[in-house]
């Protein structure tokens, strides 16, 4: 199944960070967060891949292009260095779309911009670039394909350190409660749809505005609660923890490492 990715947002958060790449290409440990995403759908099966592309294109496309596996994998080096036997792979199943989507695109645009790539596809998934997660996408996209609906989304508990503040008469506070303990549950970003979701967004339209109203005014749209690890990287902070997490060898997100294994043999998916 193919899987879009939105990687042209300009990344304002992380200002300092991403100054001289966009947002998608901000590192954690050997690999940028997109290739995380990347690696996520790939540890399920999904290696055909749609980029829509905006603020910096060129530099994502340049990373791929000049994309060495050997940062990442174990190898062995013979013959006066002239000979590389890889004993991990990454992406030599992948196949990568490069699309320029338009530097101000809304997501609804630019997954409009995409369609023509999605034909003859009944089912997609699509996903921000800079999401991570270690949602059981297999249980996700079985209750979606089951429920015979057009969109679906995993609903999950947001990460930044907001208070939820409830009040009574006279502007008395009456609670405040943690964000992330509230109980209060966000959009995740891991989306599936039918392709006919296309027949519910117009020209110029944000994607989880019109176009999702459209299709819970149609009943067409579902959403799971998924308990476990998700974050998003917004800003210098994310990036650290998500850095902090790398580092410690038991990053949630990485389905595709085996149990026991060392970091430099994570390369098969």
């Amino acid at each position: 199944m193919k899987v879009v990715l939105f990687c042209g947002g300009l990344g304002l958060r992380l200002r300092g960070l991403a100054e001289n790449v966009p947002k998608p290409l901000v590192s954690i440990g050997y690999r940028p967060v997109l290739w995380h995403v990347m690696k996520y759908y790939a540890h399920y099966g999904h290696t055909d891949f749609i980029l829509c592309l905006g603020y910096k294109a060129d530099a994502i496309k340049q990373f791929f292009l000049e994309y060495d596996e050997c940062i990442s994998n174990d190898f062995v080096l013979s013959g006066g260095e002239t000979r590389i036997e890889l004993l991990h792979r990454d992406i030599e199943n992948w196949r990568i779309t490069f699309c320029d989507t338009g530097l101000t695109a809304s997501i609804g645009q630019r997954l409009r911009a995409v369609r023509k790539h999605l034909e003859g596809e009944e089912f997609f998934f699509a996903n921000y670039s800079d999401g991570l997660s270690d949602l059981p996408l297999d249980q996700f996209s079985r209750r979606f394909l089951e429920s015979g609906k057009t969109g679906a989304f995993a609903l999950v508990r947001p990460t930044h350190a907001f208070h939820v503040v409830s009040t009574r008469e006279n502007d008395l506070v009456s609670s405040i409660t943690d964000l992330g303990s509230s109980g209060i549950r966000i959009n995740g970003g891991y989306f599936m749809f039918r392709r006919d979701v296309f027949d519910y967004i117009r020209p110029g339209e944000e994607l989880v505005h019109e176009p999702f109203q459209r299709l819970i005014d149609a009943e067409q749209l579902v959403a799971y609660e998924h308990p476990g690890f998700w974050t998003c990287m917004d800003t210098f902070k994310d990036q650290q923890r998500l850095e902090d997490l790398f580092a410690s060898g038991e990053a949630p997100w990485e389905l595709w490492r085996e149990p026991g294994s060392e970091r430099g043999g994570r390369g098969s998916s």
